[in-house]
């Protein structure tokens, strides 16, 4: 049956239609994860601290508001390209979702990372940090806690779970019947590795591998059930795809690098044993306070 709306149930024809690669959404989407999220602790510490206090919203900061415009936009402009109609509530859902937990995350990721400025070591937990730990009276280290727990869990939780939900969404609807559609243009291949390295330190930094390899095993499932009926990844099915494989050798590569580093080992006991890499530059690069005491 047809369904007037764009993001409405899924009709029977919608599974042949075919895409061109999006260069323009999957190069400005790229950029501006980029800049906007794994440049904003850089801008952070770049940047004049005279050029905002510490009791004001950072440089980082900015970025983070304007990520958590962008991306969503990007986002909802990505399942309109979709050659199949996709589920309208389940995206829109999922869009207001993401942009809460990214609001959650950008209030404790600012006084978390502006702790760095008074002593704070992201290599520790909360309660070992020496500029914590003595805080009097002790109440007040539990409201550190909590803070990390919006930053850490339930901003996380909720900005990327909704965040790889749609891109499963988008998946789904890169198939198609034409050998010749499964093939990524030149462009395509120049932003594969810039894609997949952001991806990494998405995974890695935000401690959501589990969540990532579910989303990659889910994303290889459907590939092997559509193939048996004769389908293939169209070229942005293919990025997408490749983008998740090379992501997951990066974190191979980074986990056996750091595999003997007994202060992370620490800071992330348990089966899995992935570092954010904020934690690896406060434990092994950060020369910040050097500098200031300089």
């Amino acid at each position: 049956p047809s369904v007037p709306s764009r993001h409405g149930a899924v009709k029977a024809e919608d599974t042949f239609k075919t895409s061109p690669f999006h260069l323009d959404l999957w190069f400005y989407f790229t950029l501006q994860n980029w800049v906007l999220d794994f440049g904003r602790p850089i801008a952070m510490i770049i940047l004049p601290l005279e050029w905002f206090p510490l009791n004001k919203p950072s440089a980082g900061d900015y970025f983070h508001m304007a990520y958590n415009v962008i991306t969503p936009f990007l986002l909802l402009k990505l399942i309109e390209r979709s050659p199949k109609t996709l589920p309208r509530s389940m995206v829109y859902v999922s869009i207001i979702t993401f942009v809460m937990g990214a609001s959650i995350h950008l209030v404790g990721d600012s006084v978390n990372h502006r702790l760095i400025f008074s002593g704070y070591q992201h290599h520790l937990s909360v309660r070992e940090n020496p500029i914590i730990r003595n805080l009097k009276p002790e109440t007040l280290i539990d409201s550190f806690e909590l803070l990390y727990y919006y930053d850490e869990y339930l901003g996380h939780s909720m900005w990327y779970i909704p965040f790889f939900l749609i891109l499963f969404i988008y998946f789904t609807g890169c198939f198609t019947p034409a050998a010749e559609q499964s093939r990524m243009p030149l462009a395509a291949l120049l932003l594969v590795g810039p894609s997949s390295l952001y991806y990494w330190y998405l995974v890695t930094e935000g401690q959501i591998f589990i969540l990532y390899i579910f989303t990659f095993f889910a994303m290889m499932a459907l590939v092997m059930h559509q193939r048996r009926k004769g389908l293939v990844l169209d070229s942005n099915g293919l990025f997408l795809f490749l983008s998740f494989i090379i992501t997951l050798l990066l974190i191979a590569a980074w986990v056996g690098w750091l595999w003997n580093d007994k202060t992370l080992r620490k800071k992330y006991p348990g089966v899995i044993y992935i570092p954010e890499p904020w934690a690896f530059y406060t434990l092994h690069m950060n020369n910040l306070h050097a500098a200031k005491d300089g």
